[in-house]
């Protein structure tokens, strides 16, 4: 048994690893029987510090294959990411309990069995979850198949042949109403043709939709009437959520719900700025071309040593504020499945050429899910830029808790501004709006004032980035 496997006794619950190094391990329980050889049960990893349920995407090994620390055995989609379940252990895969396309897997749910010796896989083919340790419950992408009540007489350890018989029976009751029953790989096949599963009648146990159900559907022909025309009825799509959008969805809402926050807008000249940005690009040589977003993570880096109270979390339960001299800036990136905001580590200590390169990167990255848990978990402050969009000069964010300040970032745009030395009495000068979100129980409304001053003057004087 390995340092790293959780052992428990076939009678105790399972432990779940929370030490954040070993994340991308599996928890393991070796269980000695008399019905199976000597195995251990894989359950679903915690691959992130807030991952709580997953979902597995595919198997890499199928049963039988041997298995070497390190490798890929599953892809595993957590709350903000696709990732490689890296087994740690030697050994032989004997039984998978959850296919691929499998969702919501809460994390310690058995999902496999890996043996020692080889000639041990085949003892393991009528192995359940139920033999597993595992109260029988389904994932929540499974339906709850009804169970026969056995009779007094019988042993609570039923023989296989018993077990086969107490199948449900072809008058078996329908499933509740309002809830659908429907395999993952029905689910699967219904989302890569947009089709609502409420509009599919199942054959399958109780109803339950399977995969034949999906690709045999035909939407229904609309009927012809000569009665005068009704209003259209409403047509729509239904999308089903992912596990990205559940979790955006469940901490903005605690965001919107816990924290006090308020805002504090300004109007900024990115005169000096737009021309810096030039004179470095004109000289990059093709090493790197910055953006504008690029100075503004710089210049929200300084602002942030300058007033270090925007640069903190709240942190109710330690009864602390902690209030962080590194500024590790969190950058807001759209992506297919929802927003996620990789990291730019130690942005006041480093360079606009690594900074570009680095946001280059985490974005790409961003987008084909591959980033690591660590790559996009943490930050002290959060910017968010809508300038690529020409229609946006002003919009508030939602805070990032723990974090304290979160920055919207507008569009360049011309304005005129007075100029006394211009025959007109003005000139046009280059403006962006900056939007700071604040939590009121960590800055104050006087230093989040002082703290959207402090970044206006380095914006419009931005050699200040070297001070």
């Amino acid at each position: 048994m390995s340092a790293i496997a959780t052992l428990r006794l076939a009678s105790r619950p399972a432990v779940r690893l929370s030490r954040a190094p070993m994340l991308r391990f599996a928890a393991l329980a070796r269980y000695y029987s008399s019905k199976f050889p000597e195995h251990t049960v894989i359950t679903m990893p915690a691959l992130s510090p807030t991952m709580t349920q997953g979902n597995l995407v595919k198997w890499h090994k199928k049963v039988g294959d041997a298995l070497q620390p390190g490798e890929s055995i599953a892809e595993v989609e957590t709350d903000k990411a696709s990732m490689d379940f890296e087994f740690q252990e030697e050994g032989f895969l004997a039984k998978i309990l959850v296919p691929d396309g499998t969702q919501d897997i809460p994390v310690g749910k058995p999902v496999a069995v890996y043996v020692e010796d080889s000639g041990d896989v085949a003892a393991f083919e009528d192995f359940t979850a139920a033999d597993a340790g595992d109260a029988g419950a389904p994932a929540a992408s499974e339906p709850a198949k009804e169970k026969a009540p056995a009779p007094k007489e019988e042993s609570k350890e039923a023989p296989k042949e018993a077990q086969k018989e107490s199948q449900p029976a072809k008058k078996s009751s329908p499933a509740p109403s309002g809830r659908i029953f429907a395999s993952p790989l029905a689910k699967n096949i219904a989302l890569e043709k947009g089709i609502s599963l409420k509009q599919i009648k199942g054959t399958g146990p109780n109803g339950r939709i399977v995969a034949k159900d999906v690709e045999n559907y035909k939407p229904a022909a609309p009927e012809a009437s000569a009665a005068p025309a009704a209003p259209a009825a409403a047509t729509y799509q239904d999308i089903p959520l992912t596990t990205m959008r559940k979790v955006i969805s469940k901490r903005l809402t605690e965001s919107k719900q816990t924290s006090p926050d308020y805002i504090v807008s300004s109007s900024m000249s990115v005169s000096k700025l737009l021309k810096l940005r030039a004179s470095l690009n004109a000289a990059a040589n093709d090493r790197y071309k910055l953006s504008v977003n690029d100075l503004l993570i710089k210049a929200i880096a300084k602002a942030c040593e300058r007033v270090p109270e925007a640069n903190a979390y709240y942190m109710e339960k330690e009864g602390i504020i902690r209030q962080f001299s590194n500024v590790d800036v969190s950058v807001a990136v759209a992506t297919p499945t929802g927003l996620i905001t990789p990291i730019v580590k130690n942005a006041h200590a480093k360079g606009l050429e690594t900074i570009s390169k680095e946001v280059k990167d985490l974005g790409k990255r961003a987008k084909e899910n591959k980033l690591s848990p660590e790559e996009f978990q943490g930050g002290t402050i959060t910017i968010s830029n809508l300038g690529m969009n020409p229609a946006v000069t002003l919009f508030t964010s939602i805070l990032n808790p723990p974090q304290s300040a979160i920055l919207a970032i507008g569009t360049v745009e011309k304005k005129a501004v007075p100029d006394k030395a211009s025959p007109h009495g003005f000139v046009f000068d280059d403006v962006i709006n900056i939007t700071g979100t604040f939590d009121h129980r960590t800055v104050d409304g006087a230093k989040g004032g002082e703290f959207i001053r402090a970044l206006k003057t380095i914006v419009e004087n931005p050699l200040e980035m070297l001070l």
